[in-house]
């Protein structure tokens, strides 16, 4: 039960609204036990009423008016106990919804390296839903139960005390059954949630490149893979419930022979005389009032553990180390560089970095990029070129080395600040769902109106915009899917000119497109870079000829670094580039295409 405790422990502004529902569940559970009571008081009126004795018909009505009182009391008490449970379930859920948002924007970016989005998503659906539903339901219908239960084996220990023995040995008995069972069904239900996350992730990566499924005619392949996740659930829950219910009817036959013998005793001393035909009737009652929540406790057990495997999951995530970045506060605004023109503003000294637990992929890297300077990064696919990019934004920790920027140490810096002087237009634009308004805008929301449009006729974008039903209000879709590649290019650029970041990574950003939208995209570049700092990660051997220096990688370590000029005589890798370019042959071709570079 600690994750439970811990997830009230989470909503501690919502303890007042569950104060007043346990509460009603209080008067809930005094307006019902009042029923017994007054059913004893009418039997016993009419048993006198019969041999010509007691109060009559006045009587009997007026108890059955204070029934009708009792009832109409307990409908409106259990109907508000409803109302406060289900706000604050919905409260609860939206509390735990936003922490764990805010967690995962505060984890480090390996976190999502390795988990799919659609298996995060899931993950949380379960978890939450399974908790604040569980919760609601104890409040609203459990909670009043027991505080009946207990209420009633006190008024049947008054009549009996053998009845209220009996009666309590019932829950042990439950309790040890139960525990006899709970430790494989947890087990079993960690499994079906593995296998719902993995489906749920598959789903929706195929949902989000269904373009490429279908281009494969992949449909028949993802949904025999995504069957074969819940076929493995139906399994497992074939052998979850044959084990539980098997337990429930043990569990249940002992509790038919436990109240065959109350009930054995209640008509027994009925008859010897014991308890009158009104005491009689009460204790039938307070005992089903006593057995309603053993009955129902199969129920809560099954949701209570559900609830407590959701809140473990619930908490892996919660409990997940975070990056440094704080989440609430508004992003900061880019700062002007305190490094001197043609000092160095970026500078990697011994870098070494590998992801996880694999080898390095970066060893003894040191280079330098000065203020105002345009860097190209030249190399192999897979040499580390895009994690150089990475590191300057902070999304990894270097494994060894330095690496400084602006006169600073990025272990000393905060990473908001981090990020928000360094601007990255990326080969996928990634785009919002929303407006181009918006998208534009990501970075600056306060931006007004003329440095968005200002900023969209920098990066060439303006025309096309205006052209578009809507304008820069038009719907745009999930990741820009209604706009063209070249288009979404535009945007990005306009959205890191919009940022105005005094250092810019241009991340293969023209490499897949067409002549025509390159040479557009590329003209917003040139007014992008204008005065700022570049590192280029190379795409176009003309962009690399205009370079100030080039970086060539060679199995993640430094090969050369010099103008471009310098290296075209130097025998290296960007000798061997300028050599392939004019290249008919397919060898050469394919050579090119192994540095990513287009001629």
């Amino acid at each position: 039960m600690r994750p439970m405790i811990r997830i009230l422990g989470v909503a501690r502004d919502l303890l007042p609204a569950y104060a007043l529902i346990v509460a009603c569940g209080v008067l809930t559970a005094a307006t019902g036990l009042a029923v017994p009571f007054i059913v004893k008081a009418a039997t016993d009126e009419v048993v006198a009423g019969i041999t010509g004795g007691g109060g009559g018909v006045p009587a009997v009505l007026w108890l059955a008016f204070l029934l009708l009182l009792v009832d109409v009391a307990n409908t409106l008490i259990t109907n508000w106990g409803g109302y406060l449970g289900d706000v604050m379930a919905i409260r609860l859920r939206a509390t735990l919804s936003r922490n764990y948002f805010e967690k995962l924007l505060r984890l480090p970016q390996r976190y999502f390296d390795s988990e799919l989005t659609g298996t995060i998503i899931s993950r949380l659906q379960r978890s939450i839903t399974e908790t604040t539903g569980f919760l609601n339901m104890f409040a609203n219908n459990f909670l009043p139960m027991l505080l009946s239960l207990v209420a009633a084996l006190a008024i049947i220990a008054w009549y009996s005390c053998w009845l209220a023995l009996l009666l309590l040995a019932v829950y042990p008995l439950f309790t040890w059954l139960t525990a006899l069972t709970s430790k494989r069904w947890q087990r079993l239900e960690q499994a079906k949630n593995s296998e719902f996350d993995i489906a749920g992730g598959r789903f929706a990566e195929v949902v989000g490149q269904i373009r490429v499924v279908k281009s494969f005619v992949a449909e028949p392949r993802e949904l025999d893979h995504f069957t074969g996740h819940y076929d493995t659930t139906v399994a497992l829950t074939q052998e979850q419930s044959r084990f539980w219910h098997r337990m429930d009817v043990a569990r249940r036959g002992g509790l038919n022979l436990i109240f065959f013998a109350i009930y054995a005793i209640i008509f027994t001393s009925t008859i010897s005389g014991a308890f009158t035909l009104g005491v009689m009737v009460l204790l039938i009652q307070l005992v089903n009032m006593a057995r309603q929540p053993v009955q129902g406790m199969s129920f809560l057990v099954d949701s209570s553990q559900r609830a407590i495997t959701g809140c473990r999951d619930y908490f892996l995530v919660m409990d997940e180390p975070v990056e440094s970045a704080a989440v609430g506060a508004d992003a900061p605004r880019p700062t002007q560089p305190r490094t001197p023109l043609g000092e160095p503003i970026v500078d990697f000294e011994d870098a070494r970095f590998g992801y996880g637990e694999g080898p390095d992929v970066l060893r003894g890297v040191s280079f330098d990029v000065r203020r105002g300077e345009r860097v190209a990064f030249v190399g192999e696919s897979g040499v580390g070129k895009t994690t150089l990019a990475s590191l300057l934004l902070g999304l990894y920790p270097l494994t060894g080395g330095r690496l400084r920027v602006d006169g600073r140490d990025v272990a000393d810096i905060p990473l908001p600040e981090l990020r928000a002087n360094v601007g990255v237009v990326f080969q996928d634009p990634s785009l919002f769902s929303g407006t181009i308004r918006e998208n534009i805008a990501y970075g600056r929301p306060d931006a007004s109106e003329d440095e968005i449009v200002d900023a969209a006729r920098r990066a060439h974008a303006h025309g096309f915009v205006i052209a578009l039903p809507g304008g820069y209000d038009a719907e745009i879709g999930e990741r820009g899917v209604k706009l063209s590649g070249g288009q979404k290019q535009r945007i990005a650029v306009a959205r890191a000119l919009l940022k105005d970041a005094p250092i810019l990574v241009l991340d293969e950003a023209t490499s897949s497109l067409d002549s025509k939208a390159e040479r557009l995209v590329q003209e917003g570049l040139e007014e992008l870079m204008a005065d700022r700092t570049t590192l280029i990660i190379a795409h176009r051997l003309s962009t690399i000829s205009s370079v100030d220096r080039i970086v060539t990688l060679r199995d993640g370590e430094i090969d050369e670094i010099g103008t471009p000029a310098e290296l075209a005589d130097s025998g290296g890798i960007y000798t061997e580039l300028l050599a392939l370019q004019g290249s008919a042959t397919k060898a050469g071709r394919k050579r090119l295409q192994r540095y990513e570079i287009l001629g």
